[in-house]
């Protein structure tokens, strides 16, 4: 593997440092987020994962799964079941195309659609716990998004 001239810079005896690796700097941030969303989600009945759902169905209802699944960056072996829970839960009902039995798309709820009021107070309550501005989220969030497509492509 080829060294950047970033890491060239690195002592060798550091390069394998904990605190230098992205990725656990990526991971425990992400624990911690986990964490701070729990008691939140929990007031509502979801998981994190329903959640992520729920935010991508209250922005555009009626996807495809497949288009969800494209969406959230799920397969449908995590997918399928999480919205087998949802439509359980009163939140989702899943629906065969018209014009074509096998694509099956996900439909929220009244109660679905009312959850999202419910909702409403969770990224300020996020917003508060980072001690960030809105401004300096919107940039993290940015990067970390355009780090996530570099690294996937």
């Amino acid at each position: 593997m080829p060294r950047s001239n970033a890491l060239a810079q690195v002592p060798p005896e550091q390069a394998l440092a904990l605190d230098h690796q992205l990725c656990f700097a990526l991971y425990s941030a992400s624990l911690a987020m986990t964490k701070l969303y729990k008691p939140l989600l929990d007031a509502l009945g979801l998981t994190y994962p329903q959640y992520i759902a729920m935010l991508a169905l209250w922005e555009e209802d009626g996807p495809s799964v497949s288009q969800l699944g494209a969406r959230l960056r799920l397969d449908s072996g995590t997918l399928t079941p999480l919205l087998k829970r949802l439509e359980a839960a009163g939140l989702v009902e899943r629906r065969r195309a018209a014009d074509d039995e096998r694509r099956v798309h996900i439909h929220l709820t009244t109660a679905g659609s009312r959850l999202r009021q419910r909702a409403r107070a969770i990224p300020a309550c996020v917003l508060d716990a980072s001690g960030c501005s809105l401004d300096d989220l919107a940039r993290l969030t940015g990067e970390l998004q355009a780090l996530r497509d570099r690294v996937a492509a």
